[in-house]
């Protein structure tokens, strides 16, 4: 059963990842960080814990709008969440993260192991420095809930199953922590153990 699942984890699994890929590189991001419209309130967006986006309590069923939603969302220092554009800024309560990551390839060994993730809106980004990846304690349960950034302030929640994944990944540095390698960085498991 171990070496099925290490089978599985290190296979591709993200359906034609290099074009999609591709098309990321070729995608340019609105430029939202830039943009300051006036503030227009609250017209009920809102992104679940699974990624689901709602208005006005209702799930948004169309995908692409989805899609476009999230092009123009923005995370500002303060930690509150805005779709903008040149014209305006309106609220998006979000539960966790706008995105779930729901596929991860596992790329190279060691020192030149890469995680590639896709999220359930098809961003797909490579951990790393400008991608890096990050745990937070759950208190409750004492366990840890990964993140890795998608752009700008904006993360993807880690799946249930690729959390099982990643933790099957950890590995122990010099200083006796553990953490995932991903990128040429070494993402520490507990943050507390940060230097």
């Amino acid at each position: 059963m171990n070496s099925e699942r290490e089978d599985h984890r290190t296979r591709p699994q993200i359906q034609d990842l290099e074009a999609l890929l591709r098309e990321a590189a070729t995608k340019t991001a609105a430029p939202v960080e830039a943009w300051d419209p006036p503030y227009c309130g609250d017209i009920g967006l809102s992104i679940g814990a699974d990624g689901t986006w709602f208005y006005q309590g209702s799930a948004i069923r169309r995908v692409q709008l989805s899609k476009l939603f999230a092009r123009v969302l923005r995370r500002d220092e303060d930690g509150r969440y805005f779709l903008v554009t040149p014209a305006e800024k309106v609220d998006v309560k979000v539960e966790d993260a706008p995105f779930v990551a729901v596929e991860m390839e596992v790329r190279g060994r060691d020192e030149d192991q890469a995680l590639v993730f896709r999220t359930n809106l098809d961003d797909v980004v490579i951990c790393g420095a400008d991608h890096p990846l990050r745990f937070a304690l759950e208190s409750e349960s004492g366990g840890v809930k990964p993140y890795v950034k998608v752009r700008g302030r904006l993360e993807a929640l880690l799946s249930r199953a690729l959390t099982y994944d990643i933790l099957e990944l950890a590995e122990t540095d010099a200083a006796g922590r553990a953490g995932v390698r991903s990128g040429g960085e070494f993402f520490l498991v507990d943050p507390d153990q940060a230097e």
